[in-house]
C-alpha cells in the first residue's frame, strides 16, 4: 500500500489515526451525552453539537493562518494535540448535573468543547498541509491522490474502533452498580425529576416498566432511582473521555519522536518576474476562473456535509428511537461508516484506476456530482422505509407506550444499507474534494483555498441543527425527504457545471 510513497506518510497517518480515535470516542456519544447528562431537548443539544462541529472547521482556518505566519506547522500540530487533551480532561471529570449547578457545569462543558475544537483546528489542516508538502516532491507528485486516499483510510481505522469504547465503559460501569443500559430511560428520568407530581400517568407507567427492566424496583423512591441512574449512566461516559486523553498522548508521542522525517516548509526565493500587460491580464482571468470554480464546488460541499454529518445528530437519534438497539447501543452504529470506508476505498480506487487505463476516466467534478446523487439515494431509502411504516414525528413516537414502540422498530439491517450508500457518497466527495481544491487552487493561494474548503464544511456543520428540528417536528419520512431534495438539486447543479469545471482544472 505504501510502496512508492514518502516515508513520512506512515508517521502522519498513524499520528492522525490516534487523534481521530480519541475524537470519535467523544463524537460518537456527544449529542446523546448532552441530552442524558443535562436533560436538554434534542433541538438544543443539536445546536450545541452544530456549533461545536462548525467550530472545528472554522478554527482550522485560524490554525492554518497561525502556522503559515509562524512557518512552524509541526509546532502548531503538537500544540493542537495538547489543547485537545485539556478539553478531554475537563470532560472526563464526572460531576452529576443538578438544578443548582447546571448554570456553571453546562458552560464548563461547552468550554471543554471549545478547547477540543481549537486544538483540532491547530492540528487537522496543518497535518494535511505537511502531507501535501511530501507530494510537492516531483518523485512522489504522481501519487498525490492515492496518498490522500491512504491517509483517509487511516482516519477511519480510528473511527472504526472508537464508537465501541464509550458504550463498553458505560455498560461496564452500569453493571458494577447492578444496572442495565436503556437508551430511553435518561430522558424520562430527567422529566420525572423536573415535573414530579405533574408527571403524566402514561409516562409514569413507561418509566416504571423501564426501571424494572434496568434493575430497579418501582416500590422504591422513583426520584432517588432516577438520580442514581443518571449519575451512573453519565459517569460511565465520562470515563470514556479518559480514553480520548490517552489517545491524544499516543498521537503526540508518535508525532514528536518521528517529526524529523517530515518535510519543512520550503523557503520562498525572492525572484522578480517580468510579465507583459497582456500576460498579466490573462493570468488574472485564469485565477478568477479558478476561484469561481472553487466557490461553485464549495457551495455543493455545504449541502453534502449538512446531509452526511446527520450521522452524529438526527441519524444517531433515529438509531436510538426507531431501530432495535437492545443488544447494540445506538452509538456503535456509527462504526459502520468507517468500516465501509476501509473496505470500499481499495475497490473504488481499483474501479477508478481501471477506467483511467481504458481511457474512460471520470473527472473529479463528475465524481462529486455522482456522490451527491448517491447521498440522495441513502436518504430516499430511509424516507421510503419510514413512510411504509407510517412513522410520526419522533416527539409523537416517544410518547407511545413502550410495548407499542418496540413493535414498530426496524431491524439493524436498515442502518447497514443506509451507511453503505452514505459511505460510497463520502468516498466520491470528501477525498476527491480535497484533490479538486489542490488542482484548481492558484499556486500562491493554496493555503487560503484549503481554508475555504474547511469553511464550507463549517457552514454545513453549522446547519446540522436542522436535522434534529425536522426529526422532532414532522413525520420522519418528511424529515428525510428534505435531504433527498437537497442532494438531488446539488447533483443537478453540479452536473450542469461539469464541462466548465473540467476546462478550468485542465
Amino acid at each position: 500500500m505504501f510502496k512508492n510513497h514518502p516515508k513520512g506518510l506512515v508517521l502522519a497517518a498513524l499520528s492522525n489515526m490516534g487523534e481521530r480515535f480519541g475524537y470519535y470516542i467523544m463524537n460518537a456519544v456527544l449529542l446523546l451525552f448532552l441530552c442524558s447528562k443535562f436533560g436538554l431537548d434534542e433541538e438544543t443539544g443539536g445546536i450545541i453539537y452544530s456549533c461545536f462541529y462548525a467550530g472545528i472547521y472554522v478554527l482550522s482556518l485560524v490554525g492554518g493562518l497561525i502556522a503559515d505566519r509562524l512557518q512552524n506547522y509541526k509546532g502548531t500540530i503538537m500544540t493542537g494535540l495538547l489543547v485537545m487533551a485539556s478539553g478531554y480532561i475537563i470532560l472526563a471529570i464526572p460531576i452529576l448535573s443538578t438544578a443548582t449547578n447546571i448554570t456553571w457545569l453546562l458552560p464548563l462543558t461547552c468550554l471543554a468543547l471549545l478547547f477540543i475544537a481549537l486544538g483540532n483546528g491547530l492540528f487537522k489542516g496543518n497535518l494535511q498541509v505537511i502531507i501535501g508538502q511530501m507530494y510537492d516532491n516531483p518523485q512522489y507528485s504522481h501519487k498525490r491522490d492515492s496518498g490522500f486516499q491512504i491517509f483517509y483510510v487511516f482516519i477511519n481505522i480510528g473511527g472504526l474502533i472508537a464508537p465501541f469504547v464509550a458504550p463498553l465503559l458505560r455498560g461496564w460501569w452500569l453493571g458494577k452498580h447492578h444496572l442495565l443500559y436503556n437508551a430511553d430511560l435518561p430522558a424520562l428520568c430527567h422529566q420525572y425529576i423536573e415535573q414530579g407530581a405533574n408527571f403524566g400517568a402514561e409516562k409514569l407507567s413507561n418509566l416504571s416498566e423501564l426501571i424494572v427492566k434496568t434493575g430497579g424496583t418501582v416500590s422504591s423512591d422513583v426520584s432517588a432511582f432516577c438520580t442514581q441512574y443518571l449519575d451512573v449512566f453519565n459517569t460511565g461516559v465520562h470515563y470514556s473521555f479518559i480514553a480520548s486523553v490517552a489517545a491524544m498522548s499516543v498521537s503526540l508521542a508518535i508525532f514528536f519522536f518521528g517529526k524529523k522525517i517530515l518535510p519543512n516548509p520550503i523557503k520562498k526565493e525572492s525572484k522578480v518576474e517580468n510579465y507583459t500587460a497582456e500576460e498579466k491580464k490573462k493570468m488574472a482571468g485564469e485565477i478568477k476562473q479558478r476561484i469561481y470554480a472553487l466557490l461553485a464546488v464549495l457551495g455543493i460541499a455545504v449541502f453534502f456535509w449538512l446531509s452526511f454529518h446527520q450521522n452524529g445528530t438526527s441519524l444517531s437519534l433515529f438509531a436510538r428511537d426507531f431501530v432495535v438497539t437492545s443488544t447494540v447501543p445506538p452509538e456503535i452504529w456509527q462504526a459502520i461508516n468507517p468500516f465501509f470506508v476501509i473496505v470500499l476505498t481499495p475497490l473504488i480506487m481499483f474501479i477508478f484506476g481501471s477506467l483511467s487505463k481504458r481511457g474512460k476516466e471520470i473527472s473529479t467534478p463528475k465524481k462529486i456530482a455522482f456522490g451527491m446523487g448517491i447521498a440522495g439515494i441513502a436518504f430516499l431509502f430511509l424516507s421510503i422505509i419510514s413512510y411504509i411504516n407510517g412513522y410520526p414525528s419522533a416527539t409523537e413516537f416517544r410518547d407511545l407506550a413502550d410495548t407499542a414502540k418496540e413493535g414498530l422498530k426496524l431491524g439493524p439491517w436498515v442502518l447497514v444499507v443506509l451507511y453503505f450508500f452514505l459511505t460510497v457518497a463520502e468516498l466520491f466527495i470528501s477525498p476527491l474534494g480535497l484533490s479538486f481544491v489542490s488542482k484548481v487552487a492558484p499556486k500562491n493561494l493554496q493555503g487560503l483555498c484549503q481554508g475555504l474548503w474547511l469553511a464550507a464544511t463549517a457552514v454545513g456543520n453549522g446547519l446540522l441543527w436542522i436535522g434534529p428540528w425536522l426529526y422532532n417536528k414532522y413525520s420522519i419520512w418528511e424529515c428525510w425527504i428534505v435531504f433527498v431534495i437537497l442532494c438531488a438539486i446539488s447533483m443537478v447543479i453540479m452536473l450542469s457545471m461539469v464541462r466548465w469545471l473540467e476546462r478550468v482544472t485542465k
